[in-house]
């Protein structure tokens, strides 16, 4: 039984590890790829915006699919060897159009993953949930391992290196998502209408707010803390550092999380990581220098890995039956979808208009203002009764 509980924490610990070094492998280096094609900024831009909303449009559609059908093991599978071809495909192609259809397609795949995975990992804890933070940690230390190794092999090796990379531990990923085991409670719902089922719960709104909110943030942090470090007079080693003390920060967070979430449950740690979120940006606002930024990286761990953490634990502990997987597309697409649309969309105005301090000055004090506004909504809502009818086994 102990062997049992082992494997079903180090196949999910894994798959993450490997989906996240696939990543390290293309994310740092997509830009300069595109620019060493000779695309021109708005079709960078045009590029590096669509991603955001193919998840905002594919994770819900897969994941309620996935719930529908009970079909999460194929959909997992289909998903990712689709997303291995296209991946593969990618570096052949050199025009435009080509490129941005493929680009379409290959994150239309990608889009489920993360959610069925979540959810798959989420039940193949049990009883140990709050353990969920170190299972993700996997990725954290799969995404630190892999980029500088990335890096070097494509320095010698060209870029198209990052592709097959990828590719390469996408088809790993595969191999180990065999494993997921995916528990599905029976629902009384028909398919039809499934989030607005969701959604009936005032909870959900909110919570899909604060999804929102932080992904808007992350794009931010994402997007245009390199320019504002530059503003501030960094050069790229020291933006390379803050990546590093970013990364780093979140390891402590992520191997004591299961207490943090024991301590707080999922929502006060979500609002908890909201407010740093929000402190955080103000902080940046008032730096002066660019050695004040490292120091205010450390806060990293503390802000969105712990934001998604305790937002895959709360829409698992709130989904309603037969709606996990739904719930975490839907959280999915609320944050890397419309949040972080958003977020890139008014950061990048923002930081031509006022610059990156005015940026984060705006964003801290609107993260911080929202969650209030939240809290108090939630303090006047009726006290919630669940039933949990008995699960089944995909």
């Amino acid at each position: 039984m102990a062997n049992c509980r082992k494997m079903r924490k180090l196949w999910p610990f894994t798959f993450y590890f490997l989906l996240l070094a696939a990543a390290a492998f293309v994310s740092p280096f997509i830009v300069l790829y595109y620019q060493g094609l000779g695309f021109t900024g708005t079709q960078i831009g045009l590029l590096t915006g669509v991603v955001p909303l193919i998840t905002l449009l594919s994770a819900p559609l897969w994941t309620g699919i996935a719930d529908a059908t009970h079909q999460h093991r194929l959909l997992m599978s289909l998903a990712i060897l689709f997303g291995v071809i296209t991946t593969f495909v990618f570096p052949f192609l050199n025009a435009f159009v080509p490129v941005l259809l493929i680009a379409v397609l290959l994150h239309t795949f990608l889009a489920p993953i993360t959610p069925l995975a979540d959810s798959a990992t989420m039940f193949m804890l049990a009883d140990e949930k709050e353990m969920y933070s170190r299972i993700r940690l996997g990725g954290t230390i799969g995404y630190g391992i892999v980029a500088p190794i990335a890096g070097l092999l494509i320095q010698n090796h060209g870029l198209r290196l990052a592709f097959w990379g990828c590719a390469i531990l996408l088809l790993l990923g595969f191999i180990v998502s065999q494993r997921f085991v995916y528990g599905q409670l029976e629902a009384h719902n028909p398919p039809r209408g499934r989030v607005r089922t969701l959604l009936a719960n005032p909870r959900w709104p909110l919570f899909l707010v604060v999804a929102f909110t932080g992904g808007a943030g992350l794009a931010t942090f994402n997007n245009y803390l390199f320019p504002y470090m530059e503003e501030l007079g960094a050069n790229e080693s020291m933006m390379g550092l803050a990546l590093t003390v970013g990364t780093i920060s979140e390891i402590p967070t992520l191997f004591f999380g299961n207490r943090l979430i024991k301590h707080l449950k999922p929502y006060g740690l979500l609002m908890s990581s909201m407010v740093v979120i929000g402190l955080r940006m103000l902080l940046l606002a008032a730096s002066e220098t660019p050695s004040l930024v490292l120091v205010i990286q450390l806060l990293n761990g503390l802000s969105f890995p712990t934001m998604l953490v305790a937002g895959v634990s709360y829409a698992d502990e709130n989904a309603p039956a037969g709606m996990s997987t739904t719930a975490q597309g839907l959280f999915s697409a609320m944050v890397s979808g419309f949040g972080m649309a958003v977020g890139g969309f008014i950061g990048g105005s923002l930081l031509e208009s006022i610059g990156g301090r005015g940026l984060y000055l705006v964003f801290g004090v609107a993260v911080l203002a929202i969650v209030a506004i939240v809290v108090l909504i939630q303090r006047h809502l009726p006290a919630e009764q669940k039933t949990l009818p008995n699960a089944v086994i995909d």
